[in-house]
């Protein structure tokens, strides 16, 4: 949003809603107009909709089986106003199961972001859902590495946590472009505690080379 673009972000993940707290939104409802629903908008003026600005307490949990999962996933789509956006970001679960596929099969999507982190369990989900994707003829973009590492703080050397070669391997077995790595960072990790305002120039310097890159993809 900071580059000039028109942005919504679509929270797909309706039984682990996490968009409302990363966003600095969290007990925000949403409000109603006839059938439709109109997306919660953040200080920095991106529409947002997910499943906790419907539901009395965010704690609650969500206990639905595959059928009603997917209905509200495409209610988000169908029965949201979006109104003019230049990219609507979607939200998913790790995996592949029914969230995966609705979005996939229902939704005209530019491509997808995979997130790993260097850990084989981790990369074992992820090259399934990289899999997948490939099968359903949706292109997948690329993939962001985080907790990649961890900078130190006095002479800002890299300290890999994992596998140092473990990304090398993953990215060229995938077959897919390394978008970005990063780092296990307070600006990063505390986001959920709405430090967004006062980490807004750290956050910006490391997500912003990777957005550029997105950018340039889908031209």
């Amino acid at each position: 949003n900071n580059k000039g673009f028109k942005v919504g972000v679509m929270d797909a993940d309706i039984t682990g809603p996490s968009i409302p707290r990363l966003m600095g939104l969290s007990g925000e409802r949403a409000d109603g107009v006839e059938e439709n629903i109109l997306p919660v908008i953040s200080k920095d003026g991106i529409k947002t909709m997910s499943l906790n600005y419907l539901i009395e307490n965010e704690n609650d949990p969500v206990v639905w089986r595959g059928p009603m999962v997917g209905k509200a996933v495409e209610q988000f789509w169908n029965g949201v106003i979006w109104g003019e956006l230049d990219y609507l970001i979607i939200d998913m679960p790790p995996g592949t199961g029914d969230v995966a596929l609705t979005v996939m099969q229902s939704i005209p999507l530019s491509g997808v972001v995979m997130v790993s982190i260097p850990q084989d369990m981790i990369s074992m989900i992820v090259t399934k859902a990289i899999k997948m994707t490939k099968q359903l003829n949706t292109p997948v973009l690329g993939i962001i590495e985080n907790m990649s590492y961890i900078s130190c703080p006095g002479c800002n050397t890299k300290i890999q946590l994992f596998n140092e070669n473990h990304t090398k391997d993953f990215i060229e077995e995938c077959g897919v472009p390394l978008l970005g790595e990063l780092p296990m960072v307070n600006s990063i990790c505390n986001l959920s505690n709405n430090s967004y305002e006062k980490d807004k120039i750290a956050i910006s310097e490391l997500f912003s080379p990777i957005v550029d890159k997105l950018i340039k993809t889908l031209k």
